[in-house]
């Protein structure tokens, strides 16, 4: 399944591929495979529906002047049975190709066709990829700096299923290790603290301090009393968080599924204790890649990139979160086969990358199928200074604030609006407001413009029939080529934002369809020309409220039919 722009790519590549060896066959040029050149949509369409750097790319190669070399190729380029309809060497030896009024014909027809599937593909050929992301803890609630995780992560998956892969969402809970551990600290103390008073009962240095914990205790006083005071310690810490920690899951869940995430699958770090850890354990132990040392164990992370030796399991035989780490992605690959694994985390994890790749090398697995996007933090702005939201006085900022103080549409608009790398300030004044300079309510208001269009039509009988092909041919005004150029790229900017991780683009790509759309139907007139022309700006009008729909549906933002 590949569209119809992809397609004629592939076939202008294929295309200079054979003029290359044509020209060698015939002693124009020496023999030898050419340099990688692309075939691109130029930046101004004007010089061309499709534009090859073939010859400046192999100028050196062939030890001849960009041009000459272009004239050369061109000469042998076999251009019969084909939608070109001329080409040009333009500049310093740009191959230029423009294409015949059937090619934009085609590319409408597609998207009609193929209506809210069109720009699925089967680039990624069933390969079977997992995205994690968000995996806040579980021992409070999720805070703030877990959305534009949450947007990226699940915008990615999307575009990777669209893209033709076994695609899976799934959020790591960490149930287990230290923060459990203090997480029964914590409830314990408040606990104890609600009938022996806060001076008889020290909290925790180290223990969570947020209002939640308090909460949770309370809420177990008013429903079972004092009958954890006479236990043990360790019990009274089990039995606090078998109550507490089920409660916060299911906010998180809760809280997500608000924002329009629901995950594949939720995975326990319960789960890999103690048998998974332990056969990681044993794995690089056979592989030498462990030693033991003052009662730990150490994983020689040297021997793999590392910059340091890390433990594994400390004296007191509690396995560390790093080995937590390897067995669960031995689980992801090795256990559930999957063939590519996405991590989405925060840029302060960025030291963690090289040595959880080469973790999975010294456990025999290859760490290049692991790949780690680092997501920079995102600075919230408010009448032009940075804000803070106290909705809850004395509590860390929450997504359910978030998502209380701004609609959900905008925020994962927002939240996508820069590649992940990219730290940037969220205007919170901006994302509610109603006007064409907040991004998402100009492109919501592109699909609402073009619903409206066809509903004020059809109500003096004028409505969208298929339009034949010499009818379609008609759309050759500048805004109307332009506007199909930029719906027929859909399909790439799709597989672009998979295989680049990369969900910004989708938001750069539907905002400039708006754009060209409002461009069109300003310059264009619909209603009053004569039947055929009509009928296929109409056709149009429908391909374009297709592709806006396709992409906010990919970002799960709403397309309103009226605003």
């Amino acid at each position: 399944m590949i569209s119809v722009a992809m397609n004629t790519q592939e076939q202008i590549r294929k295309i200079i591929r054979d003029a290359f060896l044509a020209a060698q066959a015939a002693l124009e040029l020496p023999a030898g495979l050419p340099a990688d050149y692309s075939v691109e949509v130029p930046g101004d369409t004007s010089k061309g529906d499709f534009a090859t750097n073939a010859a400046m790319v192999n100028a050196r190669t062939y030890r001849m002047a960009p041009q000459k070399l272009a004239s050369i190729i061109t000469a042998r380029m076999n251009l019969r049975e084909t939608d070109i309809d001329h080409w040009e060497i333009a500049g310093p030896g740009f191959i230029n190709f423009f294409m015949k009024p059937h090619w934009y014909v085609a590319q409408v027809e597609e998207m009609i066709k193929k209506g809210p599937d069109y720009g699925r593909s089967s680039y990624g050929k069933g390969e079977k990829v997992m995205v994690e992301f968000v995996s806040a803890n579980p021992t409070g609630p999720m805070h703030m700096g877990n959305a534009r995780g949450g947007a990226i992560g699940d915008v990615l998956a999307a575009a990777l299923s669209w893209s033709g892969y076994d695609t899976t969402r799934e959020f790591y809970v960490n149930d287990a290790g230290n923060q459990i551990e203090k997480f029964g600290k914590s409830l314990s103390a408040r606990y104890r603290q609600l009938f022996l008073g806060e001076d008889a009962v020290e909290f925790p240095e180290d223990g969570y301090h947020g209002e939640d914990i308090r909460d949770h205790a309370k809420a177990y006083a008013e429903k079972h009393g004092d009958s954890l005071m006479a236990l043990p310690e360790e019990e009274r810490k089990e039995a606090l968080v078998a109550y507490a920690l089920p409660k916060n899951i299911e906010a998180l869940k809760r809280d997500l599924h608000t924002y329009r995430i629901d995950f594949d699958v939720w995975f326990l770090e319960s789960q890999l204790h103690p048998e998974g850890i332990n056969e990681i354990i044993r794995k690089l132990e056979e592989k030498g890649a462990i030693y033991r040392q003052d009662g730990a164990v150490w994983y020689k992370a040297t021997d793999f990139g590392g910059e340091k030796d890390e433990v594994l399991v400390r004296q007191n035989g509690i396995p560390t979160y790093f080995a937590a780490d390897i067995a669960y992605h031995y689980n992801k690959f090795a256990v559930r086969g999957f063939q590519r694994v996405i991590n989405i985390w925060g840029a302060d994890h960025h030291g963690h990358v090289a040595r959880l790749k080469g973790a999975m090398d010294a456990i025999g697995l290859d760490g290049s199928k692991l790949d780690i996007v680092l997501m920079q933090l995102v600075r919230l702005m408010k009448d032009g200074e940075p804000y803070r939201m106290s909705k809850r006085s004395g509590r860390s900022i929450t997504l359910a604030d978030l998502t209380e103080e701004i609609p959900i549409d905008a925020a994962r608009y927002f939240f996508n609006m820069r590649e992940p790398g990219s730290s940037f300030d969220f205007d919170l004044d901006l994302a509610v407001k109603e006007q064409s300079d907040n991004p998402v309510y100009y492109v919501q208001y592109a699909h609402a413009r073009i619903c409206s269009i066809l509903k004020n039509l059809a109500a003096e009988g004028i409505v969208p029939r298929e339009a034949e092909d010499y009818e379609l041919e008609l759309l050759t005004a500048p805004e109307e080529r332009e506007l199909i150029r930029k719906l027929g790229r859909l399909p790439q900017e799709i597989i672009d934002t998979a295989r680049d991780y990369d969900p910004a683009r989708l938001t750069r790509y539907v905002y400039d369809v708006a754009t060209l759309f409002h461009k069109f139907y300003n310059t264009c007139r619909v209603k009053g020309e004569q039947d055929s022309l009509q009928q296929a700006r109409l056709t149009l009008c429908v391909a374009a409220r297709t592709v806006i729909a396709n992409v906010l549906g990919l970002l799960k933002i709403s397309a309103p039919e009226m605003m």
